[in-house]
């Protein structure tokens, strides 16, 4: 099997450019329904978990296809 951009990187993009728009679409509810209360301390925790596990994971996946290919 050939190692080029089509088995590689294609996928990691429409997982996170195409996934990322439906994450972003929920966190955009999250706030228009007044779920989430940005006052309290616990709601803003989770907030900002919320996008770091996202940027979190997505860092881990590029840095282990990055290791897979070049290493």
């Amino acid at each position: 099997m050939k190692i080029d951009f089509v088995n590689t990187w294609l996928p990691f993009i429409y997982l996170y450019a195409g996934g990322g728009i439906f994450f972003l679409m929920g966190l955009i509810v999250i706030r228009k329904s007044r779920a989430l209360d940005m006052r309290q301390k616990r709601h803003r925790f989770w907030w900002k978990a919320l996008i770091f596990g996202y940027f979190y994971f997505m860092l881990l996946h590029a840095f282990l296809i990055i290791a897979a290919l070049y290493l």
